[in-house]
């Protein structure tokens, strides 16, 4: 039987996981300049983690999330974002407490799972780059955490980006918002879709969220958020916009847009890219925002929070055409059979001084050697024969120049890396 890998996902492979390797050590790059440190929580959490926080009515808890139930008879869940359960470890191991900076900035990166149609960019098991940051309300650090995203994705060399933005607002402006929302949908009730019905007696912001095109007519004239906020979220709003223009970011505010997940408030962000590999349409990349409260639902204290959430695979489609270059300092060829444990044995000398090598184990003859050594690119072919073995030293080339050198086998297993820049003119 021919096995084949689940629908939704991808193998990753060599020439590949070198682009991600990138992206990755990049993104850590980044983070450091606006010192973030690395989290990592595991990719299963009660279930409850994540209805709690995301919201029952929301795509992501309804349809899309992997519930199992353990051998403990535990609902469990396969992480579908990635802030809850940071949050949940956030909790868990006093993060709040008065030994920690605040505000608390942390980062992830790793796999999610959602079931949901695959296609080009999204994955039922995906990954995910993200931030959070605990501790301050200032609207400087949403301007803060947005700049972030920005010099995240320019680093990446993204163009054409579009910042988008909008507020929630705090509880009371919500609590007036979600009133007016009812009373423009109640007369629609019979025309909205059947997950809209729901959501209207459940969640009504949901609706502003909806896939099905019909209901996406209805909610084109309903009542604006912003029309709601109450002094304070309007006052936190215009700081955040000041505070973008100050940083030269250029945003559209988009009133509808309210994120798909329903821990959020305040300030919500999406940025945007409409490169060709997107078919000319603008397609998100990385989105977040402000998440007040979330640690007091899952039993923690007050907290304040914000944060975004990267997609990978997107990003690679931007990257695709970009090669990684794995370098190999050295390719060593043995002439005979007799040759082949002083390779061996003089690899290793060149690794343990962090050279990387490599050698030919299919008992191929010299010439077939040599033409690996080209086509892996090796900047230097150290060849070892019978004379080489008798005289303890070896032919050293350098690729580029033909230049040709006998170095000694002491001299190499304890200084190569004077012997190839010398050779390499470095």
């Amino acid at each position: 039987m021919n096995y084949q890998r689940p629908k939704g996902t991808a193998d990753i492979l060599p020439g590949q996981s070198e682009l991600w390797q990138y992206v990755e050590d990049t993104a850590r790059q980044i983070f450091d300049r606006y010192r973030y440190r690395e989290i990592r929580t595991p990719i299963f959490e009660s279930a409850d983690v994540f209805s709690r926080t995301s919201g029952e009515t929301s795509d992501v808890v309804s349809k899309e999330m992997y519930v199992f139930e353990d051998k403990g008879g535990r609902n469990m869940a396969l992480r579908p974002e990635g802030t809850a359960g940071v949050v949940r470890a956030y909790n868990e191991n006093k993060l709040y407490g008065p030994e920690f900076a605040k505000p608390y900035k942390v980062y992830y990166m790793g796999p999610m799972f959602r079931y949901e149609r695959p296609q080009s960019g999204r994955q039922r098991q995906f990954h995910q780059i993200g931030v959070e940051a605990f501790g301050s309300n200032s609207p400087l650090l949403d301007a803060e955490t947005i700049a972030l995203a920005r010099d995240l994705l320019t680093g990446f060399g993204a163009k054409n980006l579009k910042f988008v933005i909008n507020s929630l607002g705090d509880p009371e402006s919500r609590k007036a918002f979600h009133q007016a929302l009812v009373n423009y949908l109640t007369p629609f009730k019979d025309e909205l879709s059947d997950d809209s019905k729901i959501r209207l007696e459940k969640n009504p912001l949901r609706i502003l969220d909806s896939k099905d095109r019909h209901d996406q007519e209805i909610v084109k004239n309903a009542p604006s958020i912003l029309d709601y906020l109450t002094d304070d979220a309007t006052e936190h709003f215009n700081q955040t916009k000041a505070a973008l223009t100050a940083l030269g970011i250029d945003y559209v505010v988009d009133s509808t847009m309210v994120r798909g997940l329903d821990y959020y408030n305040h300030t919500i962000f999406e940025v945007m890219s409409n490169d060709k590999v997107f078919g000319g349409g603008y397609t998100t990349i990385l989105a977040g925002g402000r998440y007040n409260g979330l640690a007091e639902e899952l039993g923690g204290p007050e907290t304040p929070g914000v944060g975004f959430a990267m997609g990978v695979e997107r990003l690679m489609l931007l990257l695709q055409d970009r090669v990684v270059e794995n370098e190999l300092t050295a390719y060593i060829v043995a002439i005979d059979s007799a040759a082949q444990t002083a390779a061996l044995r003089l690899a290793t000398k060149l690794r343990e001084q962090g050279a990387t090598v490599d050698m030919d184990f299919m008992n191929r003859k010299a010439k077939a050697q040599f033409k690996s050594a080209n086509k892996a690119n090796a900047k230097l072919v150290i060849t070892i024969g019978e004379k080489e073995l008798t005289n303890q030293t070896a032919a050293v080339k350098n690729m580029s120049t033909s230049e040709q050198v006998d170095v000694p086998f002491a001299d190499l297993d304890t200084k190569f890396a004077d012997v190839a820049a010398k050779l390499l003119g470095e």
